[in-house]
């Protein structure tokens, strides 16, 4: 049989085509559930690669899975394709220059996720073909990761029940295993009524929505003091009641993004939460009804498949940055604070190389790291089925995530680099994995273990079902 290492070659000889997708997909940022050109794009490469596809997984238009191969265990790559509000810029210009249209943008590099994920499955698909192992693989194509917890709606449903193993990747500064340090979060809507009055004339008669919306910000904010040091809670208002400030405004949405270091910790915040917002009204005179939307769970990690997936990196080695690729970044820094490029290392726990622009190795396996944690809706997959995530280099260290920074540099010739060289790194761990039956029993042995006293449990109510319209709405 092959070497594993063959893999590479797979990837290489269909990355042009996996690049243009990863431009097709940036040139229509699309947010959280509504990435409908996004997904037929994947779909049509799925289709072209001759994968069996399955649409509406779960029910949510926007996810497709593609499947290759036959009996043996099951290897799923994990992808994503949405974009972000407020984020649009011209590719490769290394000032803000918002594009014309919608305002969105590529600006945490998912245009990247999903095409090196495809890709790397093609290339698992060709090489089961070409050697004729058991083994099926697939491409799971995930909405809505930005708030919208797609995967945890997809978990709910049973799309990852007799998957065996889950490799993913995430763009970013450095080269690395990923650490499975994630906050659970809830993403809940709360609406309050009251009633509308003239402001001058009868302002008695009316009972501000408004005033409730601002009223609970201010409990919150006093509420973040006797919160673990670790949660976090933060807000968007999605509608402030109206624009005339002579008419009392007697409906109100702000949305709360609520963060704590597990589910259980989870659960118990956002009733601390719900109790402001009750209070609010309650000093209001208005009526609040409050709607969870989404919800996530922090990440589990899997040793076994992380010593595989940090060999497979050092045989591979990073990706060659030319001065091209270096000039660029040393542009998209000059934009940036010497605490955004500082923050970035400390994140990883590498030394500061000031002629380090674009990062040249790997993370050492033993690096002191100052966690700063956000969610994914990875971690729910991770709770079901062992998971391994990897982050690959695709833009100039210090570039903040969601920023515009990030979406000028999501077409240049270094993200495809690091696309390519992660496509090679998730190719080679699902390789081992088929090649070594004892890789996955492993895996699940480690994740039983870790799940033995604390099973999973969604941070979605049960009768919650997907936000299409809700998040569609915000997302302008």
């Amino acid at each position: 049989m092959q070497n594993s290492d063959e893999i590479w070659r797979y990837v290489d000889a269909k990355r042009e085509e996996f690049i243009d997708l990863a431009n097709r997909v940036w040139a229509t940022p699309e947010t959280c559930y509504t990435e409908f050109k996004s997904v037929a794009e994947h779909v049509r490469e799925l289709q072209r690669e001759g994968f069996r596809i399955t649409e509406n997984v779960a029910g949510l238009p926007t996810a497709v899975i593609g499947e290759a191969g036959q009996g043996g265990p099951v290897i799923a790559i994990l992808g994503e394709y949405d974009a972000l509000p407020g984020l649009s810029q011209e590719a490769g210009v290394a000032e803000h220059r918002p594009l014309p249209g919608n305002g969105h943008g590529h600006g945490c590099g998912h245009n990247l996720l999903g095409s090196a994920a495809l890709l790397a499955a093609t290339a698992v698909k060709d090489w089961l073909e070409e050697t004729g192992t058991p083994g099926r693989v697939r491409y799971y194509g995930c909405p809505a990761e930005e708030g919208g917890a797609g995967k945890a709606f997809m978990v709910r449903d049973g799309a990852f029940d007799d998957v065996d193993i889950a490799i993913t990747w995430h763009p970013n500064a450095f080269n690395e295993v990923a650490d499975a340090l994630s906050l659970a979060n809830n993403r809940v809507d709360f609406v309050f009524t009251g009633r509308a009055s003239h402001a001058a004339a009868s302002p008695h008669l009316g009972r501000s929505a408004l005033d409730a919306v601002e009223l609970m910000s201010v409990g919150v904010n006093y509420l973040r003091e006797h919160v673990p040091s670790d949660s976090r809670i933060h807000y968007a208002i999605i509608d402030g009641g109206g624009i005339a400030p002579n008419v009392v405004q007697s409906k109100t949405r702000v949305r709360y993004a609520i963060r704590a270091a597990d589910v259980v910790q989870l659960k118990e915040l956002v009733e601390r939460v719900k109790n402001v917002a009750r209070g609010a009204a309650l000093m209001t005179d208005t009526q609040v009804d409050i709607q969870i939307l989404a919800g996530v769970a922090n990440l589990l990690a899997n040793t076994p498949l992380e010593d595989a997936m940090r060999a497979v990196m050092e045989r591979l080695g990073p990706p060659d940055w030319d001065e091209a690729d270096r000039e660029f970044a040393r542009k998209i820094q000059a934009t940036l604070s010497k605490g955004d490029i500082m923050n970035s290392y400390r994140r990883v726990g590498v030394a500061y190389d000031p002629d380090m622009v674009l990062h040249t190795g790997l993370v050492p396996k033993d690096a002191k790291k100052v966690a700063m944690i956000g969610s994914t809706d990875v971690g729910d997959v991770s709770w079901v089925v062992p998971t391994v995530q990897a982050h690959a280099a695709t833009y100039a260290i210090g570039t903040p995530g969601h920023s515009w920074q990030l979406t000028a540099q999501g077409m240049m010739p270094a993200a495809h680099k690091g696309m390519v060289f992660v496509s090679k790194v998730m190719a080679g761990t699902a390789i081992e994995a088929l090649k070594n039956p004892a890789l996955i029993a492993a895996a699940k042995a480690d994740l039983a273990a870790r799940t033995k006293d604390t099973p999973y449990v969604s941070p979605i109510p049960a009768d919650v079902q997907p936000p299409l319209a809700a998040m569609a709405l915000s997302a302008g």
